[in-house]
């Protein structure tokens, strides 16, 4: 087959020029193969078809490296091949000595390595693409993230060649950071495919670690620069402004801040002297020192303080009532003392020196009571809790010998309210605490007590501040409160709710409150009062009115579901839908115990009043004993002993047999054994249930009772008169018996909880017995 001298020539003459060429081309063009795949180590002369491939060859020969891939194609005729047709792996070949002789090409193909098609760069002959090379590739790609690697590819480039797979894998291999089981894996590969393969995977893990910490490394000195770029451009700026006399450095400009802060305060003496001489240390000062960032925050708390800065008080009475009634169904007692202690400062021109103690159950106002208390003032509010508080530093600050140290809750109180007349409220005051960081308790003392608060230190500040002028109120569950704290204390007691009381807020404020929060409006959703009534007797019997807003809540959150299904509004939620919404009652209607033995008293709780029965039965006849269960406390099992002892000495004058207790062994028991129960006031309820059981005389109406018995049968007054006669009512008993010293207790009530009840007064034992037995 005769030789073409042109397309010979052009290849020859670029093959005498160059030596072989160190690199591989990205870029090659494509010839078919149909028989079977070229190998790198193979060399083999190739004939095809000149018609479709002779632009291909020609190209290929314009090229400086004359290399082209060979891929294997699925049809069997190479003429009529299309972009699908080719394989993603072939062989780079350099083509040498081509000849054309009848319409078909002939030459030879020196095999170098495989590669991997990533792109084709054309969709008809001559095709062209973009290649990758396993491991030589991932090596470039890795060579311009470490310079070291650069070296060591010159040392390898010095002894052999880019064209040597064996030694290219070792070297590929010693370039990676891999463990050494890794690389002593590469190195017991014996066969240079498994060994290709294992590198490979090396040269990946090694080139993704590379480039995320070259992108780390990007980010990082991306934002230095700009940070850097910001400090010298604001430096720049305070040259330029400094220059005009426009601006003034760090320093100057927050000493000038202080001052202008000082303008308009009256300061005392002490104070002042305290605040010049932080203001001259701090001119001496360097900004970068830590000295300079101290003595700064300090005189930033100093200057911000409201020092002789107060409010206007609002004194009006008939304004005053207007406000509590707004915002409080009920509670008229308190409402009435709120108002005679508004009524005192009044008097007095001023309300210092106050501490209130508003004491009651949870969920019965006495937040919003003391809200609406500075709101009749006009003064500004502020709220923090007290509960679980164990370091005293929270209350007088810490010392600034510590980092991070910061004043105590008054002084941030202060500042944030800046005025030093505020109406602050300490929340839950009941429940502080103590540990090895001190009694908060203690430090309180010094707070709320209007002899030593005028001249209040706090730690961090040590500067003197008058908290005189503030109004104090505090809110409690019970009286677990130090006496030294309490003894500064005026009380109001909050009792809870009956159930008309109740209705009358739900209607007027939980009810709307709910709708807002649910995004009703009124049209959409309307309760009945018999449905609230329900709801208050079923599911929400406390003291005070939380549950019944959760569970107004649930009623409301039901009817948005329907309402956004479909349902027609407006809803109407009456006494049979209620337990649609909210499923069983909690509560079904108690009825009072009866029996032998068995009185209903009367309790006091942290959570309201609660009727409390008392059973009394005779075990057995064998001998005389006295058995008390129930959880009781140590006071409450000394009335149990004292009433025990008061019958069974009595037991003629009161028509029982006077052997009775000689013979029988007696078990005194309080039902609902796992509640804790404590104090003198069950002493004529356990006294009655006695000499029921001794009499065997049934107690044949409903009725409840309270008082301390004492040895000598005197009745003497127990304390919760109206939260024992509201859980009378809640369960219908409407004859009570109460101490004769608590009738002023009882005749304070409002007329709405006295309507309707029969309360019989005892100074004496035969006065309860005359009642119950007459």
């Amino acid at each position: 087959m005769p030789n073409d001298p042109a397309l010979e020539g052009e290849f020859l003459s670029d093959e005498r020029q160059l030596p072989a060429a160190p690199s591989l081309p990205d870029e090659l063009y494509l010839l078919p193969l149909t028989e079977k795949p070229f190998f790198p180590a193979q060399t083999l002369p190739l004939l095809m078809n000149e018609a479709p491939w002779l632009p291909t060859v020609e190209a290929i020969g314009e090229t400086a490296h004359h290399m082209v891939g060979l891929v294997v194609v699925k049809p069997d005729n190479t003429d009529d091949v299309k972009r699908p047709d080719f394989r993603s792996i072939g062989t780079v070949a350099r083509i040498h000595h081509p000849v054309r002789s009848d319409g078909k090409m002939q030459f030879i193909a020196e095999g170098r390595r495989r590669f991997r098609i990533v792109e084709w760069l054309s969709d008809s002959p001559p095709y062209k693409v973009r290649v990758e090379y396993p491991i030589i590739n991932t090596i470039k790609d890795l060579l311009p993230h470490n310079p070291l690697y650069s070296e060591e590819l010159k040392f390898f480039l010095n002894r052999f060649g880019p064209n040597e797979p064996s030694q290219l894998t070792d070297f590929a291999a010693s370039l990676t950071t891999a463990s050494k089981q890794a690389l002593q894996d590469v190195l017991e590969a014996l066969g240079l495919k498994k060994r290709m393969e294992k590198v490979l995977v090396l040269l990946k893990k090694e080139l993704d670690v590379a480039r995320l910490q070259s992108d780390i490394r990007e980010k990082v000195d991306e934002k230095m620069s700009e940070q850097q770029r910001e400090f010298f451009l604001r430096q720049q700026l305070k040259a330029i402004q400094k220059e005009l006399g426009i601006a003034k450095d760090d320093k100057t400009a927050e000493l000038d801040t202080f001052n202008e802060r000082l303008a308009g305060l009256t300061l005392p003496a002490p104070a002042k002297k305290r605040i010049d001489e932080e203001m001259h240390k701090l001119s001496l000062l360097e900004t970068g020192s830590p000295e300079y960032t101290v003595t700064r925050n300090y005189l930033d708390w100093l200057t911000v303080l409201p020092w002789g800065v107060h409010t206007q008080d609002k004194i009006d009475l008939e304004r005053a009532r207007r406000i509590l009634d707004r915002d409080h169904d009920g509670l008229e007692d308190v409402k009435d003392r709120i108002i005679e202690f508004l009524a005192v400062g009044a008097m007095r021109g001023e309300m210092a020196g106050s501490i209130l103690l508003l004491i009651g159950p949870p969920g019965v106002g006495k937040t919003s009571i003391g809200k609406s208390i500075a709101e009749t003032l006009g003064r500004k509010f502020y709220r923090f809790s007290v509960g679980g508080m164990r370091d005293e530093a929270e209350i007088k600050g810490h010392r600034r010998t510590y980092i991070g140290a910061m004043p105590g809750k008054f002084v941030q109180a202060l500042k944030e309210v800046g005025s030093a007349n505020p109406v602050i409220m300490l929340d839950e005051i009941d429940k502080i605490g103590a540990s090895f960081q001190g009694d908060p308790a203690s430090a309180l003392l010094e707070v709320l007590d209007p002899e030593q608060n005028a001249d209040f230190l706090d730690h961090y500040l040590d500067v003197r501040f008058d908290l005189s002028k503030a109004l104090f109120i505090c809110t409690a569950n019970d009286f677990s409160i130090p006496t030294a704290l309490l003894d500064r204390m005026e009380v109001i007691r909050l009792s809870g709710y009956i159930t008309e009381e109740k209705i009358a807020i739900a209607r007027h404020h939980l009810w709307p409150r709910v709708l807002t929060r649910a995004g009703l409006k009124n049209a959409q959703l309307k309760i009945t009062d018999g449905a609230l009534r329900h709801v208050i007797e079923g599911y929400a019997r406390e003291a005070g009115v939380r549950n019944l807003e959760k569970q107004l809540g649930r009623v409301a959150r039901k009817a948005v579901v329907k309402i956004l299904g479909g349902v027609a509004t407006p809803i109407r939620v009456g006494i049979r839908e209620v337990e649609t919404y909210l499923d069983k009652p909690v509560f079904s209607r108690e009825k009072p115990m009866s029996g032998v033995g068995v009185v209903t008293g009367l309790a006091w709780t942290s959570m309201g009043g609660a009727t409390l029965p008392i059973e009394a039965s005779r075990i057995h006849t064998l001998n005389r004993g006295f058995k008390l269960t129930g959880k009781l406390g140590e006071v409450m099992k000394e009335s149990a002993e004292i009433a025990y002892s008061y019958v069974a000495s009595h037991l003629k004058p009161y028509g029982a047999d006077c052997t009775f207790f000689d013979t029988s062994f007696v078990h005194l028991h309080v039902p609902e054994g796992a509640t804790p129960k404590d104090g003198p006031s069950a002493g004529v309820t356990m006294a009655t249930a006695l000499l029921s059981l001794a009499r065997n005389v049934k107690i044949k109406r409903p009725l409840a009772m309270t008082g301390e018995l004492t040895l000598t049968g005197q009745v003497l007054p127990v304390g919760g008169i109206r939260e024992k006669v509201i859980a009378a009512r809640r369960i219908g008993i409407t004859e009570l018996i109460l101490p004769d010293a608590n009738r002023r207790d009882f005749d304070k009530l409002p007329e709405h909880i006295r309507a309707g009840l029969t309360v019989h007064f005892a100074k004496r034992y035969q006065d309860v017995a005359g009642v119950v037995f007459g």
